[in-house]
């Protein structure tokens, strides 16, 4: 469905970006933001999903500042590899990939913020940096750094109750510190939205969905 296409960063960097036109008539536009595994081929598969329900999406792929074209699986070696791939630059140069991506989406109206896992945690910095219109996040295990800034937009987090690598009590300091963002527990484990690894949990999956199409209908368009 979708097609490959090229940003530009404030400092210059050019990276790729998974791009999925609109199905129908457009109703905003969303980043999608990767987990560790680059833009695989469940990360196009959700970006196709939302552009099923009227959204053009943009994946940046992040990992271009580090190693281009990253595709991985959900294997031990592609966890460690994903996790190397993540220390090797700086979380403000994210930022500015994800800014070219909103850039690149504003141009045709609202503009909001999606991620997974490491992307879960990029999707806080969207809305407290970026400045797009909404933002949601899936079991983000890094927000906790973060979570005294300001979100400049409404924001949704979703969190798995089994979740080996997030403990309750990061969700709980999240909750006090941030008691005006909508933040959902489901009985799953990290990365239950993905159907290729052996923790994803089809209702809450299904669930998230809703509550995510919902809060997007809302507050993008």
């Amino acid at each position: 469905m979708g097609s490959w296409i090229d940003l530009t960063a404030e400092d210059g960097h050019r990276l790729a970006a998974y791009h999925a036109p609109a199905q129908g008539r457009r109703r905003g536009g969303l980043v999608v933001l990767q987990e560790i595994f680059g833009v695989n081929a469940h990360m196009r598969d959700v970006a196709d999903g939302f552009a099923a329900e009227g959204y053009e999406a943009i994946v940046p792929s992040v990992f271009d500042r580090a190693e281009r074209a990253v595709d991985l699986g959900y294997g031990d070696a592609d966890v460690a590899k994903g996790r190397d791939l993540r220390t090797r630059f700086p979380w403000d140069l994210t930022v500015l990939d994800m800014k070219s991506a909103a850039g690149r989406l504003a141009r045709a109206g609202r503009v909001g913020a999606v991620g997974y896992c490491w992307g879960g945690s990029l999707a806080w910095l969207c809305a407290t940096r970026v400045g797009v219109h909404a933002a949601v996040g899936y079991y983000g295990g890094q927000i906790v750094p973060y979570m005294r800034e300001r979100p400049r937009c409404p924001v949704m987090l979703h969190f798995g109750e089994k979740d080996s690598g997030i403990p309750l009590s990061d969700v709980e300091a999240i909750r006090k510190a941030q008691p005006d963002v909508a933040i959902h527990l489901y009985p799953a484990g990290h990365g239950f939205n993905v159907p290729e690894r052996s923790a994803h949990d089809a209702a809450s999956a299904r669930l998230a969905r809703e509550r995510t199409i919902d809060f997007f209908r809302r507050h993008v368009g």
